[in-house]
């Protein structure tokens, strides 16, 4: 005699289940869809979730989807695939994804400056909502109208159309960093800031501005990418008037050009000259001294991402508040040089 476990048997389906556990199909599908409460007994639930056991049940989650009009999937809209930070914030929110039976698709817009094209034919039939990280304000104009909800990471809170924003704390990473220098006698700073044109890295550039009102400070722009800052910290590290003390990198990827920069210069980090980043990547330990840098919480900002858009589509207010940074003094910073 075949069971349903049975090799060649027929997959239970919910009139099995219903059969067994002696209920109609109707109040297994309220039980096995946690929605029992007030409307059947806890005895006839606990029925209903032993016999889905006993048989092996599995609901056909795809006809459920199309019946509640979801596909339990979201968007993760980021700048670039190749960033650390970025696949990190992709872990967090497709954890949170599967604990709740969704699916996390990732998705590249170029620099989260030019628009994101509609990947799908349709995002309003393949998509339950979207989730954006570190994106420009006008990157995501292809889902505007889609009556998607939206969820900004590592964004303007002030821009419109999105139904929850998730940020990092970032302008007291930046606090700490600065802090960190003027407490090691630095009075004289290169911020050598990314020429992506981003709400976060504005952020950096105007707390920055703000703690070191009363030193000498020059900001330098360079592309994100390791031989882009290493010219532009060469630049700065060889022009005119004194030479900076300390060098503000916004990322830890032009931190470790300026410490190349600094290297062919025949420049001691951080005897002569200190370096700090932003992020904490894999890179940040990577090079040599071992930079000092705000370790940003990559995977924890995905993690509430994911459950900001979940809280959404509940109709339910996110979590709020600011996520908090981290910094992480090592051997790159030292005492300003006399």
């Amino acid at each position: 005699m075949q069971t349903p476990e049975s090799p060649g048997s027929a997959r239970p389906t919910s009139r099995d289940v219903a059969r067994a556990a002696g209920v109609s199909q109707a109040t297994v599908s309220l039980v096995l869809g946690d929605k029992w409460r007030g409307r059947v007994s806890e005895r006839t639930a606990d029925a209903v979730r032993e016999a889905s056991r006993e048989l092996g049940y599995r609901p056909n989650l795809a006809a459920r989807n199309l019946r509640l009009g979801r596909t339990r999937t979201a968007l993760l809209v980021v700048p670039a695939l190749t960033n650390e930070f970025f696949a990190r914030v992709y872990t967090g929110a497709a954890t949170v994804a599967a604990r709740h039976g969704f699916g996390v698709v990732l998705y590249p817009s170029p620099d989260g400056v030019g628009p994101a094209k509609d990947p799908f034919a349709s995002a309003r039939a393949a998509l339950d909502g979207i989730i954006a990280s570190s994106m420009a304000a006008d990157a995501l104009k292809a889902f505007h109208g889609t009556e998607l909800p939206l969820v900004m990471l590592d964004s303007d809170p002030s821009a419109t159309g999105a139904a929850a924003h998730v940020n990092l704390d970032i302008v007291d990473g930046m606090r700490q960093v600065t802090a960190h220098l003027l407490g090691l006698g630095h009075r004289r700073f290169v911020h050598l800031a990314s020429a992506v044109p981003s709400w976060t890295f504005d952020v950096r550039a105007a707390a920055l501005a703000e703690a070191l009102r009363d030193t000498d400070v020059r900001t330098v722009h360079a592309p994100l990418d390791v031989d882009g800052a290493r010219a532009a910290a060469e630049r700065a590290l060889t022009g005119p008037g004194p030479r900076p003390t300390a060098l503000v990198c916004d990322d830890d990827i032009l931190a470790a050009g300026a410490c190349k920069a600094a290297r062919r210069l025949g420049l001691r980090v951080p005897d002569d000259v200190s370096v700090t980043g932003f992020d904490d990547l894999a890179l940040a330990t990577a090079v040599e001294p071992e930079l000092t840098t705000v370790r940003l919480p990559a995977e924890r900002i995905g993690e509430r991402g994911m459950a900001a858009l979940l809280a959404v589509l509940a109709g339910e207010r996110p979590e709020p508040g600011d996520l908090p940074v981290t910094l992480m003094s090592r051997d790159s910073s030292g005492p300003a040089p006399a």
